[in-house]
């Protein structure tokens, strides 16, 4: 990248009542309609006082003391994601596909390959976004979204005391049906507990490949994938943390995908379960013809 492909620029607001786009123009060499699509896409920011948020709204005026910050990184903003899918909107939250590559959380540089920007955006009526819980850029399946404080706060709490049942399915190398089922995996992660149950669904014998049911107890990074390396059964398509010299086609995604959550809503008592069709879960035809292709 040249040095126009990266700008970090911070500019200071020295008059009441000026706007971000003129001020943006005097301080980068780009095009209003480049600055503007840049906005869009999460990378201006503003301080006022001690608060600092992302700046959308480029025609409202400024207060004198404000401070712009402007990340624009070409590579970042040129990055495109499959579209999300809303599977319910229970109105103080709502429940989603997240599909592979999107994000779950934004960076300085920008949000728009998030999905608290996609529901955002598409989401109606229109409504704020927070985020309770999280997925993998890799991983697909089950996220869901709060749209209020106090319904991110019951929310959050819920997944940080591990008050619901969540379940992933997995296609691995190898056969799991001659695990003990089902076979529960505590290995440590990072030093801390860990806990996942695997049981094994179904077993390819022709491609030596298992789809596994993950139900876990508890929420460590890459904990799925680290439970399933240890018993020497990767996850199909785990670049990380699988077999450093097994080659995979550049269009096979991480076989590791959300597709159950049931709690006890903490707003209205209800029981709820969330069940991802059938569709958007691993499958074992495809999977083996990418492998074998």
């Amino acid at each position: 990248m040249n040095k126009l492909d990266i700008i970090e620029q911070h500019i200071n607001v020295e008059n009441e009542g000026d706007l971000a786009l003129p001020l943006l123009s005097r301080h980068c060499q780009m095009s209003v309609a480049e600055l503007k699509q840049a906005v869009s896409k999460g990378a201006l920011w503003l301080t006022r006082g001690k608060h600092t948020q992302r700046l959308r709204r480029v025609k409202k005026p400024l207060k004198a003391q404000d401070v712009l910050h402007f990340y624009y990184n070409r590579q970042v903003l040129a990055q495109e994601v499959a579209p999300a899918e809303l599977l319910r909107d229970c109105k103080d939250y709502s429940v989603w596909y997240k599909p592979y590559g999107m994000l779950s959380q934004g960076s300085k540089w920008s949000d728009h390959c998030t999905i608290g920007r996609w529901a955002q955006t598409h989401l109606k009526p229109e409504r704020p976004v927070f985020i309770v819980h999280r997925l993998d850029k890799a991983a697909t399946g089950l996220i869901l979204l709060a749209h209020s404080k106090s319904a991110a706060r019951a929310l959050s709490a819920m997944f940080e005391q591990h008050a619901l049942e969540k379940h992933y399915q997995i296609l691995v190398h190898g056969d799991h049906s001659k695990q003990q089922q089902p076979q529960v995996i505590d290995e440590p992660i990072a030093g801390k507990s860990a806990k996942s149950t695997f049981s094994c669904l179904h077993y390819d014998q022709q491609h030596d490949l298992s789809l596994v049911d993950v139900k876990i107890d508890s929420g460590r990074k890459h904990q799925i994938r680290r439970h399933a390396a240890s018993i020497n059964l990767p996850v199909v398509a785990d670049r990380l943390h699988g077999n450093v010299n097994r080659r995979y086609p550049d269009s096979l995604n991480l076989q590791l995908c959300a597709v159950s959550l049931s709690f006890t809503c903490p707003l209205s008592g209800e029981k709820r379960n969330f069940e991802l069709p059938q569709e958007y879960r691993p499958q074992l035809a495809v999977a083996a013809k990418q492998l074998t292709e």
